[in-house]
């Protein structure tokens, strides 16, 4: 695999990179960052990812994420990827809104055209750019790997983990859509990309994976109580309800005042790469 280099900086003694490639998931260029500490030759450091939320690009995390001190202090990698392909090819929402399409990928492998061709975000999540990042990384250690995310970047951290927990130690999301079944950005997503049929959908929602059997021992969870979308979109108590059914020990935390916004993403994201660093060894 060809990576391209975009951008370089130095960031508290490490190198914050922006890299783009040709995916053979989505059949687009696609780019991601990547925060890599300062180490020493031959020293190989764990992996966490963050998946962004709806609108975003790697870019959002990237600038008002705040997590370069903490993951420098624990060495530890940060990769961001996009959320969806883009590009005069790739559909977008015949809508024009922002919950379908462009930025809004849902991490998900389509099933219906025309989206199918493209719109390949779990393959290119769960298996290429993995292995692009394990070719073209050499610090970087694949045993060792996290994954969080933000809002349908929650979701997909949730569904991404709970399908491959032997991947991931420890699964952390920032006010997650938690059970896209039952929510309307998840519904257009999931009908859209997947067909209507709801057994369809199940592989994509955190609360339908745990009633279904997956597990993971190390889940955390923060939500902003005055979160606009709380009530509507996120539905934070489905996943009390299907974890505390289910004998799954998350650690779910409502963050009082707290908004959907990078300002409480980043109040937080310290906190987070500190509890994986602990799952990390």
């Amino acid at each position: 695999m060809i990576i391209e280099t975009k951008s370089t900086v130095k960031a508290f003694g490490g190198t914050q990179g922006v890299y783009s490639h040709s995916s053979t998931s989505t059949g687009t260029e696609m780019t991601f960052s990547a925060f890599v500490p300062a180490h020493t030759r031959g020293e190989t450091l764990p992996v966490l990812w963050y998946l962004s939320g709806l609108t975003c690009t790697h870019a959002n995390v990237t600038e008002k994420g705040e997590f370069r001190a903490a993951c420098a202090e624990h060495k530890i990698i940060f990769i961001a990827p996009d959320t969806s392909p883009r590009g005069d090819n790739v559909p977008d929402d015949p809508e024009e809104k922002y919950d379908f399409g462009f930025g809004a990928g849902h991490y998900v492998d389509a099933t219906e055209a025309p989206w199918s061709e493209h719109y390949k975000m779990r393959s290119y999540i769960e298996a290429e750019l993995p292995s692009l990042i394990s070719e073209q990384f050499s610090m970087a250690d694949m045993t060792r790997q996290s994954i969080t995310g933000h809002s349908m970047g929650g979701h997909g951290a949730l569904t991404i983990g709970l399908r491959n927990p032997d991947r991931f130690k420890s699964i952390s999301a920032f006010a997650p859509i938690v059970s896209p079944i039952n929510c309307p950005w998840g519904q257009k997503a999931l009908s859209g990309y997947l067909g209507s049929d709801p057994s369809a959908w199940r592989d994509y929602d955190a609360c339908a994976l745990i009633a279904d059997g997956a597990r993971h021992d190390h889940i955390l969870v923060d939500q902003g109580t005055d979160d606009s979308f709380l009530e509507n979109e996120l539905k934070t108590e489905l996943l009390v309800a299907a974890c505390d059914k289910a004998g799954v020990k998350a650690e779910i935390r409502m963050q009082n005042g707290y908004d959907h916004s990078y300002y409480f993403i980043s109040s937080f994201m310290a906190d987070h790469i500190a509890w994986h660093a602990r799952h990390l060894g």
